[in-house]
């Protein structure tokens, strides 16, 4: 297979079975779990509703939003490359998904990635009261707010900005190695 058919085909593996298609799961980016986290944005983030009744999703939803996030924000290989507009709708969205689900806007991001992964793990394994003891500290109805997430349109934007920068990232480095530039 061609350098050109991989990378054509490496968006749709983000999105295939087992590679990353569940909330969740940082597959699919080929060894970059914010690459991959960002190609299934659209996917995860887009329908925030779809949860309904499905608080575990949601909280491993809400994490790869937090995660996404800071990774565009303070990341080593992003922060400096993406785009000032795609980080600006990634906050705003984490800002609505913690006011949609109540957890205050000062919490420390990874903290919270952490809390609500955690959560979704024990909820995963039939767990309520561990997943409720890991949320504690964001006060009362966190899961309840999860299980009954509404439709969060500039999450659902934002989850499409970040996977056009990474697809843009991703045409911009093919370009450069096409032309002469180093081959990898």
């Amino acid at each position: 297979m061609n350098r050109r058919a991989l990378f054509l085909l490496l968006p749709l593996a983000a999105c295939a079975p087992g590679l990353g298609g569940t909330p969740g799961e940082y597959l699919g980016g080929i060894g970059d779990p914010v690459r991959g986290v960002a190609l299934q944005a659209p996917f995860v983030l887009g329908n925030t509703a779809r949860f309904a009744g499905d608080p575990a999703s949601a909280a491993f939803a809400a994490a790869q939003l937090e995660f996404l996030t800071r990774s565009f924000e303070e990341g080593p290989r992003y922060a400096s490359t993406v785009s000032g507009g795609s980080v600006a709708a990634l906050r705003q969205a984490r800002a609505d998904m913690r006011a949609a689900i109540g957890i205050p806007a000062a919490e420390n991001s990874e903290s919270v990635e952490n809390r609500l992964r955690l959560a979704g793990q024990a909820l995963r394994a039939g767990e309520r009261a561990r997943a409720e003891a890991a949320l504690a500290g964001f006060g009362p109805g966190v899961l309840d707010r999860l299980a009954a997430l509404p439709s969060l349109p500039r999450v659902a934007t934002a989850g499409n900005m970040a996977s056009n920068e990474i697809m843009r990232l991703d045409q911009d480095q093919f370009r450069g190695n096409s032309r002469g530039g180093r081959r990898t």
